[in-house]
């Protein structure tokens, strides 16, 4: 079988890619591969789930800003009964005394990007917030709109509804190999033992992604990382509070009557885990995580965790920020990779981007030649400070 486009990768940066595709006037064939069609592991489904506007990097503040214009028209675009449960609860991150300078700089690019952050001193966080603890805190940089979480099942279900009537084929399989002719790649073979041959390939596969370019012999620096994410019940609750990132890292929102925290992987020895790997690793919040939360938040020194899961995300090795567009030497073979955990609330922009590139030649919409792949050839970091 042969498509004018092969997207490797179903969930939600596929997914927009090949939406937007549509929605810009392609009308060549499409395939949409997924291995995992009930993404019962996806890098999507597994995540928290946010979206955010405080980033160092203009470019990912715009990338954001998309996906939050969407959030705003949401019925709209993909009918009356589309909801995703947004809730704008905003994100706080704190910062001591040496991460202030990052935290003001951060702050200055997101004002200059029109972001609603308030950049507030120890004082008058706690005085926003009462059951915030700011020892060892100098200032946090406050989402007063904009900001929050929702539900990814839900909007990656709205994609994936709406491309039932955009003539797009779904194909249930895993990529094995990729054909390549000089600077041309030419086909996909998958497991199930087909051979598409393809105009375009757009590398969408998230934490595979890395070894998925390897197949056409190219270099892509993303890997698979685990991350936890654990609930627990607290006899207090707080409705007011935001996505609260800590200065070590750990992170804490609400999520209904329950809480959701994380962020306590250390950097040494967090290298890619086995793709089987799903397991929880309870002592990181038993000896990391709860401490923390109850120095932060003193009234969390007592609450239950009930249960806990684990996802793996696509990891940039070189400066934790995406690859976006055409490698420069094979020219129909796209990134769209290494979002280093905010892939979910950038993939409708990063589809909306890749659509205008195929389709009128150039970026529109946001500009993603910074993300480009040239840097990771020169192996030149584009370093995004705020990853959580």
């Amino acid at each position: 079988m042969r498509y004018d486009i092969v997207i490797i990768g179903g969930a939600i940066v596929g997914s927009s890619v090949a939406y937007y595709l549509r929605e810009e006037g392609f009308t060549g064939s499409i395939a949409l591969i997924e291995r995992d069609p009930q993404f019962s592991h996806a890098a999507t489904t597994l995540s928290l789930a946010s979206i955010r506007q405080q980033f160092s990097i203009p470019e990912n503040i715009r990338l954001s800003q998309f996906t939050l214009k969407l959030f705003r028209r949401l019925k709209e675009t993909f009918g009356a009964d589309a909801d995703i449960g947004f809730r704008e609860g905003g994100y706080l991150i704190l910062a001591g005394e040496a991460g202030l300078p990052i935290l003001k700089a951060n702050h200055e690019a997101q004002i200059a990007e029109g972001a609603d952050i308030a950049f507030e001193d120890a004082g008058q966080l706690a005085r926003r917030f009462p059951w915030l603890s700011v020892e060892g805190i100098s200032a946090g940089a406050y989402g007063r709109s904009g900001e929050g979480w929702f539900d990814a099942h839900a909007l990656l279900t709205l994609f994936r509804k709406a491309l039932r009537d955009k003539k797009i084929d779904f194909i249930t399989a895993s990529a094995t190999a990729i054909s390549r002719e000089g600077s041309r790649v030419t086909a996909v073979s998958l497991d199930n033992g087909e051979t598409l041959e393809a105009g375009i390939i757009v590398n969408a596969a998230g934490p595979n992604a890395g070894k998925v370019a390897g197949f056409a012999g190219l270099e892509l620096p993303v890997e698979p990382r685990k991350r936890n994410v654990f609930v627990f019940e607290a006899r207090e609750k707080y409705t007011d509070m935001p996505l609260l990132v800590d200065p070590s890292g750990i992170y804490v929102r609400p999520e209904g009557s329950v809480y959701l925290t994380g962020g306590a992987e250390p950097e040494e020895g967090d290298v890619a885990p086995d793709p089987k790997d799903f397991d929880v690793n309870w002592p990181l919040f038993e000896e990391v995580i709860w401490p923390t939360l109850a120095t932060r938040i003193p009234a969390f020194e007592a609450i239950k965790p009930t249960r806990a899961w684990v996802g793996h995300y696509d990891y940039n090795t070189l400066d934790q920020n995406a690859v976006i567009g055409p490698h420069p030497e094979v020219g129909n073979f796209l990134f769209a990779n290494g979002f280093s955990g905010h892939g979910l609330q950038q993939a409708p922009a990063v589809g909306k981007s890749l659509a205008e590139l195929i389709v009128h030649g150039g970026y529109r919409t946001i500009d993603c030649r910074a993300f480009g792949y040239e840097r990771v050839a020169e192996g030149r970091a584009f370093r995004e400070l705020n990853v959580i």
